[in-house]
Parts: structure tokens; C-alpha cells; sequence
């Protein structure tokens, strides 16, 4: 349980340390992350079965940014770890978020993995499917598309994938025309 515990705990005192007013919670919490077992050689890994997004909604309301450790639940109690993408993607698209914003370690989606020039600013869902079977999306950028993908089916308005290691990487992407990584929408 160190997700919920000690994990949860340090990123609400880092929010708060900077003015924010987090509250942390688990995906157990109001059975937010209904799940089950993934497979049973994987032990307590689950996969989603249906996200029940009221808690996140009514801590949103007050104000407050929620902390969700991924961890969800099944009606007999057992609990399972989640895969974090899928979970954010899945949340993302049951609040029918405005964004989705996943921070990774490259630009975004590149035409070619060689060239950092090469970065693709905005694809739709269609697209992506085209750009993985021509062998362009390859790797892990495969998954991570995926969740993109998942937010937007789900009701999410648009996802990112952007650096997380370039500064304001966030607030770059949001608040210019040009953007700094690659936005899924429909």
C-alpha cells in the first residue's frame, strides 16, 4: 500500500507546499476504481471495470485537486494495482475531462524516432491507427497512445503527450498556438 500511503501522502504535501489544496485518495476510496483480476499468474494486477468518478467530482467542486493512487477494488474487496495510464485515461474519460495530460520522457509522436524534428503536433484517432500499422508508432509510444485514445472514446475533450523533462512543458502546451508535444482529439 505504499501507492495510497506514502507515495499519495508526499505528492498532497508537495501541492499544498506550493498553495495548492489536495486531498489524497485511492482508487478503493467510493469504490472510485471498480476492477478485476488481469490475470491470475500476475497475482493483484486488475484491469478496470468501470470508474465511478462522484468523489473525484465532489472534491473538484470544493476546490480541491484529488490525488488518485491507482488502486482499485472488486465487490468482494480484494484490491488490485492499476496500471497508471489506463486509470488516468479511464478517469480522464469518465469526468469527460477538457484534457488529458500524460508527461513522458520524449517530444511527443515522432514521424521519424531519429529526428526530434519530426514531432507530430495533433492526431485524431483515425490517424493513429493509420501511423501504427505503417510502423511509425512503434514501442512504447504504442501504449501511451492508446490511453490517449481511451481518454478521447471515453468522453475526455483531447490528450497530450509531452516532456516532462522540459520546463513549463504544461503550461507551454496549453497556452500556445503552437504547443510543445502531440494533442489526440477525435
Amino acid at each position: 500500500m505504499v501507492l495510497a500511503g506514502k507515495v499519495n501522502k508526499g505528492l498532497v504535501n508537495l501541492i499544498q507546499n506550493v498553495g495548492g489544496r489536495a486531498v489524497g485518495l485511492s482508487g478503493m476510496d467510493g469504490h472510485l476504481i471498480e476492477a478485476k483480476t488481469l490475470d491470475e499468474k500476475l497475482g493483484y494486477v486488475g484491469e478496470i471495470v468501470a470508474i465511478h468518478p462522484e468523489p473525484i467530482k465532489d472534491l473538484l467542486e470544493k476546490g480541491y485537486i484529488p490525488v488518485v493512487s491507482t488502486l482499485g477494488c472488486d465487490k468482494q474487496g480484494n484490491v488490485y494495482n492499476i496500471n497508471a495510464d489506463t486509470a488516468a485515461a479511464s478517469i480522464a474519460g469518465a469526468l469527460q475531462a477538457e484534457s488529458l495530460i500524460n508527461m513522458t520522457d520524449t517530444k511527443g509522436v515522432l514521424r521519424d524516432a531519429n529526428d526530434p524534428l519530426s514531432l507530430i503536433p495533433r492526431l485524431s484517432l483515425s490517424e493513429i491507427s493509420v501511423l501504427q500499422q505503417s510502423g511509425v508508432i512503434t514501442g512504447g509510444m504504442i501504449p501511451k497512445l492508446e490511453c490517449c485514445a481511451h481518454a478521447v472514446k471515453q468522453g475526455a475533450n483531447r490528450a497530450f503527450i509531452i516532456d516532462g523533462r522540459v520546463s513549463h512543458a504544461i503550461l507551454i502546451e496549453m497556452l500556445t498556438d503552437e504547443g510543445i508535444g502531440t494533442m489526440v482529439t477525435a
